[in-house]
């Protein structure tokens, strides 16, 4: 039973993973089930009833968030070619489809984007790819390694996790400031609360960029610290990297205790391996998840 079902959500990720890779052509029924390998007169209730959004509010969904990506990091590119590419025949429809999901118009957006209505808007993104698919891990999946210490400069997230898009649109205007590329200088988040704390305002998290360059002491953004050495069991995360709250439960829940181990005095953290979407899709993104041990 546990083996069909792998089969079955592996067919439904390679659904998901094609439309990420292909959100320019034409996402139909056909070519989707056929991906599948189900039937196309079914196929359509299989994917509803498995992500809880029909095929064409996904696929909707899904470009109209690689819409907003690029009108928040690329100053340059028009909104009529964001349109298109996002499949409206016209800037005016993308606007009063844009406006009605996020409230603002691209043009406010993108001078001033308002982050808490945007994690609303595609929490059912995340829905159906995290909570609806979860991976099962296993112990083949964790090894453990003996890391270095990491000299970083520090953006601190202190306070409700619905405004976490701002602090990450500082952290990336600052490490380009700086000249810190993602290809040349590795990307760390350090998870110093659970990712949903009973009150909303405990939230906390270190947005880190890894330099050993002295930072001012009266940088308003950054400040300079080490992710300390040491060894670590590491997991790798695909797919669904903004939600790292599964890798994490297995390996406390599971992994942990059942490895003999001791957790070492410093937070769960992660390296991710990407440059920063839309730049990268989605699937292509990949994450390391350090749980530091004794």
């Amino acid at each position: 039973m546990k083996a069909a079902l792998r089969n079955y959500h592996a067919r439904m990720q390679r659904v998901l993973d094609y439309i990420d890779r292909h959100l320019d052509d034409d996402l139909d029924l056909d070519a989707l089930s056929a991906i599948a390998a189900f039937s196309k007169f079914h196929f359509h209730r299989q994917f509803s009833a498995t992500f809880g959004l029909s095929v064409h509010r996904y696929v909707q969904l899904a470009r109209l968030k690689r819409a907003s990506h690029r009108l928040a990091a690329n100053a340059g590119e028009s909104v009529t070619d964001i349109a298109m590419d996002a499949g409206y025949g016209a800037p005016d429809a993308f606007a009063r489809a844009f406006r009605q999901r996020l409230g603002q118009s691209p043009s406010s957006f993108r001078k001033s984007p308002d982050w808490a209505p945007w994690l609303a808007a595609f929490g059912p993104l995340e829905n159906a790819r995290s909570k609806l698919m979860q991976i099962i891990y296993e112990e083949d999946d964790v090894t453990i390694r003996d890391v270095p210490p990491t000299p970083v400069a520090i953006l601190e997230h202190r306070g409700d996790r619905a405004n976490l898009r701002a602090s990450i649109e500082r952290f990336i205007a600052w490490r380009k400031a700086a000249g810190l590329s993602p290809e040349t200088s590795p990307t760390f988040n350090i998870f110093r609360s659970p990712r949903t704390p009973a009150n909303p305002a405990d939230y906390s998290m270190d947005l880190c960029v890894g330099t050993d360059r002295p930072i001012d002491a009266d940088d308003e953004v950054m400040k300079s610290g080490v992710i300390p050495g040491g060894r670590c069991a590491v997991i790798r995360v695909v797919n669904d990297t903004h939600n790292l709250e599964p890798a994490a439960l297995y390996l406390y829940r599971d992994w942990l205790p059942a490895s003999g181990e001791e957790a070492r005095d410093f937070p769960i953290y992660c390296q991710r391996h990407f440059s920063f979407f839309p730049d990268v899709p989605v699937h292509e993104v990949v994450v390391e998840l350090f749980l530091p041990l004794k």
